[in-house]
């Protein structure tokens, strides 16, 4: 699977380019030093946006398409920021198989975005994964830590209006 990138425009700080130069720099001298920064670039930002990315590259005098590369191979990275709300839906063959490919589509269609973006309210993101290891309860999406299982499509709307209640 393709990781997209950001639909949002970035918006780092000032105080998080600090933090990342200050990690850029102290691992400047490590010959491996592009997985460790970008780990800590994506505590920091809470994803890696080409902005963060190049200024890894240039900092690390690394090419930017070595950065990229580490960024889009590894799945602990994201491109894209996530919401409050993280929707991951569940598209392993258990949850394939019963249906989850219609939930993702009922919930781009609610949320008005499609896997791998977040809602320009910064409230959900949503994201398309492989298996979560609860293949009995078929299928299954989380939300944050929250899981739920045996959906149907008819049950989308109401776990997205539970989050929105919960914010108003």
């Amino acid at each position: 699977m393709q990781k997209k990138i950001s639909n949002l425009p970035f918006t780092g700080t000032p105080e998080q380019e600090a933090k990342l130069k200050e990690v850029i720099a102290k691992h400047s001298d490590d010959p491996g030093a592009v997985m460790p920064v970008l780990q800590e670039a994506q505590d920091i930002y809470g994803y890696l946006p080409i902005e963060v990315q190049t200024m890894v590259a240039e900092g690390l005098n690394v090419p930017l398409e070595e950065v990229y590369g580490v960024s889009t191979f590894y799945s602990q990275f994201a491109l894209s920021p996530k919401g409050k709300y993280d929707i991951s839906v569940c598209l392993g063959t258990a949850c394939y198989v019963k249906g989850s490919g219609n939930i993702l589509d009922k919930l781009s269609e609610i949320l008005g975005i499609e896997a791998e973006e977040c809602t320009p309210d910064g409230m959900f993101s949503l994201t398309a994964c492989r298996c979560i290891g609860a293949c009995g309860l078929a299928p299954v999406i989380t939300v944050n830590d929250d899981v739920y299982g045996r959906l149907t499509v008819d049950d989308v709307a109401g776990i997205i209006d539970k989050y929105k209640k919960a914010d108003a």
